[in-house]
């Protein structure tokens, strides 16, 4: 037996939940081979594997590595955590599909401090040619959703309204040639403009084309407001015959499971995505900007903070640490209350210079309220529930990002199988790989089996773990040294080898 690449001796964890089993993995040009005892096979490529466990390549359901997915930096980062594919179109904004150079430019710019400035894009852009972009131009697989923000500006502008029949015809055009296109569902951000003015029906419109593929979506509200955030996802799902999928599901425990239960057990399609850590990270502009400031409309937000006085919450202040200052990077890693008694000021005056000087580009990281010893016991009754699949949030702009893009992942596998044991890691396989694949409607990959893609980790279960912290938030995981993709070895000793086999993948 002959193979291209041979993986010997290790514990294969196939993504099915059965328990481990110990044999090699022979690889041929991208696919998966064989699985067994090889006794005797030669390859160009040996991996030894013994004491470690073979796994299927992880995909992260919630990424936001839109541009930056092309950065090597970012790909060793999620390489060194196992992590083989991005799903990206996330919260419904990001470059595709763009019919004007206006429409790029607004999700561009109002996104650029979670997403970054795509470094070959411009618009128009269509979904067909964003994926080609992607295809064998990075270590990473991709997969995308449509975003229904992008949609919608394309169509309605900045209008904070209800879309008419028309603007729904030509909005539900978008996503059916989208999906034609190879997307692997639809993306909301209902706290993000301008999806935020649309209304359940609108929504449940433009996802009646979607067939078994998922709407995604960050909802109205969560924590305290996931009773009304579920609510109207419910709605959706019951309106569109959807299934449906809730980005970084965070809050107590005891208010959001019963909720995805309930809306299992009424018959509806429900998972969702969350990552271990009990802060988040978005833009600044979603957090502080009170909702009179029509954040879909920059040049009028910024007359406006120009002009008008604000009243601000400053019981918001000392949650929030800027992650992305552009002109201000000195800022980057303060809180708030420490950033502006350096500059001089009041939090309040801080908060409003940088959101006017950054263009409301600025980016930080949020302490939730629920931080605490309850707050991290939901963190892991949330990841037990059978709907969960992993997802970091990971966003990688700006010199102090929140450290999930680097240790997400590495966090699941060592902290919450190794040391809690809220995973075996049969489960976790589950979680993070198979289970993952057949939401997005990746077929042929997600399992260690032949015929499947050779999306493969190996991974060290003894010593993984995230070392990425609030102060250090780019330092890289350890524990998974070699990393395939298509066959193709990715990461070896730890370093990205330059190889760049991933593909756009469609459903």
């Amino acid at each position: 037996m002959s193979f291209d690449v041979l993986i010997k001796g290790g514990w294969v964890l196939d993504g099915t939940g059965a328990p481990a089993f110990r044999a090699d993995v022979g690889i041929t040009g991208d696919r998966i081979a064989a699985v067994g005892r090889l006794t005797g096979a030669e390859a160009a490529t040996v991996i030894d594997a013994p004491g470690r466990h073979v796994m299927p390549g992880l995909i992260d359901c919630h990424a936001h590595g839109d541009a930056l997915v092309f950065d090597p930096e970012v790909q060793l980062a999620a390489l060194r955590q196992g992590v083989t594919t991005f799903v990206l179109g996330q919260d419904g904004l990001s470059f595709a599909p763009a019919s004007t150079p206006e429409t790029f430019a607004y999700a561009t710019r109002y996104f650029a401090a979670v997403n970054g400035t795509h470094p070959s894009a411009d618009g128009p852009l269509s979904v067909r040619e964003l994926l080609a972009g992607y295809d064998r131009a990075t270590a990473l697989n991709t997969a995308y959703l449509l975003p229904h923000g992008t949609i919608r500006y394309d169509v309605m502008g900045a209008a904070e309204r209800a879309a008419t029949p028309g603007e729904r015809a030509e909005m539900l055009a978008h996503v059916e040639r989208g999906l034609s296109e190879g997307a692997v569902g639809l993306s909301t951000g209902l706290e993000y403009a301008p999806g935020r003015y649309a209304d359940a029906e609108e929504i449940a419109a433009l996802c009646a084309p979607l067939g078994g593929l998922p709407y995604v979506t960050h909802m109205r509200g969560y924590g305290a407001l996931a009773g009304t955030g579920m609510a109207e996802v419910a709605d959706i799902a019951r309106r569109s015959g959807a299934a449906v999928h809730v980005s970084h599901y965070h809050g107590p425990a005891a208010t959001l499971l019963p909720l995805v239960d309930q809306a299992r057990l009424d018959g509806l399609d429900v998972t969702f995505d969350t990552y271990p850590y009990l802060r988040g990270s978005t833009i600044l502009a979603m957090v502080a900007l009170p909702s009179w400031i029509p954040a879909a409309d920059t040049d009028r937000a910024l007359e406006l903070l120009e002009s008008e006085p604000v009243d601000w919450d400053p019981e918001l202040w000392p949650r929030i640490t800027f992650s992305h200052v552009p002109g201000a990077e000195w800022a980057e890693g303060l809180s708030l209350p420490d950033a502006a008694a350096k500059a001089g000021v009041e939090p309040g005056e801080f908060c409003r210079r940088v959101l006017i000087d950054t263009r409301l580009e600025a980016g930080c990281v949020t302490a939730r309220p629920d931080e605490g010893p309850e707050g991290e016991e939901s963190v892991r009754a949330i990841l037990r529930h059978p709907g969960h699949t992993g997802g970091s949030d990971g966003i990688y702009v700006g010199g102090h990002p929140h450290p999930r893009g680097y240790g997400a992942f590495a966090r699941m596998l060592g902290r919450h199988v190794r040391e809690t044991g809220d995973w075996t890691l049969e489960q976790a396989a589950v979680h993070l790989a198979s289970h993952p694949a057949r939401r997005f409607g990746l077929a042929g990959r997600g399992l260690i089996r032949p015929g499947h893609a050779a999306d493969i980790l190996v991974l060290d279960s003894e010593t993984v773990s995230d070392r990425a912290t609030y102060a250090a938030p780019r330092t890289l995981a350890t524990g998974v040294d070699d990393v395939l993709v298509s066959g193709v070895p990715v990461l070896a000793g730890g370093e990205l080898t330059g190889a760049t086999p991933g593909r756009a993948l469609r459903p």
